[in-house]
């Protein structure tokens, strides 16, 4: 069992005693105290936002939930069966306090989250997050008397959602209906099943191939978008029937793409491609995470802009995003944030903007991927044990490597002349995310095992 607090809420495995797996007593606590910092960040305001992806637990924790928000005072819009930027947008449309989302995101079935907003329908900063944290702790709450309760109400926001990428100036609706585009989508038997066919149809998609699109939380096969995990539409895509596939994770903030041969795009290159499509309408300024692949940069300064790199988690590109004015940016992990429409990773934008792109460039998708700055990136990790001090690892390999280029602001970052390796301690997960990118993936993979041989010794 696991459970795992931290500045963007509080995640766990379903089950087992009080402090070791996400319980009953862990969701009421911090959704309390989550209530408590919104009243001093927004006094006055009594409207909490609600929104969940398909798990099994996932009812159960809404209960949980929503009881405490009614508890503590609060009106509470549940949106239901909803993605994550969908309840993003939802915070602002109700002018809302903040939101709760309820997904562990990429983690297997067993798991589940409380994801943290505020008023902007953003993820808590750092020093909210930490207040959370902190109130949790004390525990230190006062609940409503009964004349004073919360009430809930019930709202669909996916055609909100919906109706604001449509609006957006570079969703040229007009050329992807123009091109009969085939679709194959993978929806991992989550919320994207209601989600990516709506927004494929309200695009003039009309073929389109629905893999594991029924929202059971009974996922079909790991939910991270990950080529070793998608061989079921790499395999549909073969046939060479469809123009393109896409592929998105239990709550729907990455999107992963594949090419019209069954070839994977390769996650990094969804961010890529999609800035490589606003850049060419849009002069301005991109941002992604430490983890992220050089070609974004690349891309950037070929439009004539200026990239800039953020620490890992959309909290940090978000923050980064704004001190440079960004027009787009994101993660690595095919996480597209485009301020025009509002500042989450959103699959739904993702797919509009991806393939507006493809249309007006009257190209396959694995043309246009040769048209990008070509780069490997391996993506490894290493499990932690009880006895491992993550700290004292990240000491020695900044140390081994002091003669490099080393950049320190999240986990440690080697750049080599020849590619790149990053290595951090995961915020979702107990392990050690050892990323590394080259020209080649053999070139990438010897990277990161030479920092791995020396991290295991």
């Amino acid at each position: 069992m696991s459970l795992i607090k931290s500045i963007s809420g509080i995640r766990g495995t379903i089950g087992g005693k009080v402090g070791e797996g996400l319980v009953g007593v862990d969701i009421v606590r911090f959704t309390a105290a989550y209530c408590v910092q919104r009243s001093k960040a927004v006094p006055g305001n009594r409207k909490i936002v609600v929104g969940r992806d398909a798990r099994i637990s996932g009812e159960m924790v809404y209960h949980l939930v929503s009881g405490t928000l009614i508890g503590m005072g609060y009106d509470v819009v549940n949106i239901g069966l909803a993605t994550t930027p969908t309840t993003e947008l939802a915070v602002t449309g109700e002018k809302a306090a903040g939101g709760i989302i309820l997904t562990a995101s990429h983690n297997p079935k067993q798991w589940n989250a409380l994801k943290l907003l505020n008023e902007k329908g953003e993820f808590l900063n750092d020093a909210e997050g930490k207040e959370v944290l902190r109130i949790a702790e004390l525990e230190a709450f006062e609940f409503a008397d009964v004349d004073h309760l919360g009430h809930i109400t019930e709202k669909d926001y996916l055609p909100y959602h919906i109706d604001r990428v449509l609006q957006l100036p570079l969703v040229n609706k007009e050329a992807i209906a123009r091109r009969r585009f085939k679709v194959v989508i993978d929806c991992v038997n989550s919320v994207g099943g209601i989600a990516i066919p709506a927004i494929l149809r309200a695009l003039g998609v009309e073929d389109i191939e629905c893999l594991n699109c029924e929202p059971t939380g009974e996922f079909a096969h790991n939910p991270e978008p990950i080529p070793q995990n998608l061989t079921e539409i790499s395999g549909r895509m073969r046939t060479g029937k469809a123009d393109v596939g896409f592929v998105v994770d239990p709550d729907v903030d990455r999107l992963a793409i594949l090419c019209e041969d069954g070839e994977m795009f390769v996650e990094e290159y969804t961010l890529v491609s999609v800035a490589d499509y606003v850049l060419s309408h849009t002069q301005g300024n991109t941002v992604s995470n430490l983890s992220s692949s050089r070609a974004l940069s690349d891309v950037t300064v070929r439009h004539g802009g200026s990239y800039s790199a953020a620490a890992v988690g959309e909290v940090n590109v978000v923050t980064e995003m704004k001190r440079t004015h960004a027009v787009i940016g994101g993660e690595g992990n095919g996480g597209v944030i485009y301020p025009e429409c509002h500042y989450g990773r959103d699959a739904l934008v993702g797919i509009a903007l991806f393939l507006s792109g493809l249309a007006e460039k009257s190209c396959t998708v694995s043309e246009w991927k040769r048209e990008l700055p070509q780069y490997a990136i391996s993506k490894n990790r290493i499990d932690l044990s009880p006895q491992m001090d993550v700290d004292d690892v990240l000491r020695r390999v900044k140390e081994a490597y002091r003669n490099e280029r080393v950049n320190d602001i999240d986990g440690v970052k080697i750049d080599f002349k020849e590619g790149w390796v990053h290595l951090r301690k995961s915020n979702t997960e107990p392990i050690i995310r050892v990323y590394s990118e080259a020209a080649t993936m053999e070139e990438a993979n010897a990277l990161a095992q030479q920092v791995m041989q020396m991290v295991l010794r």
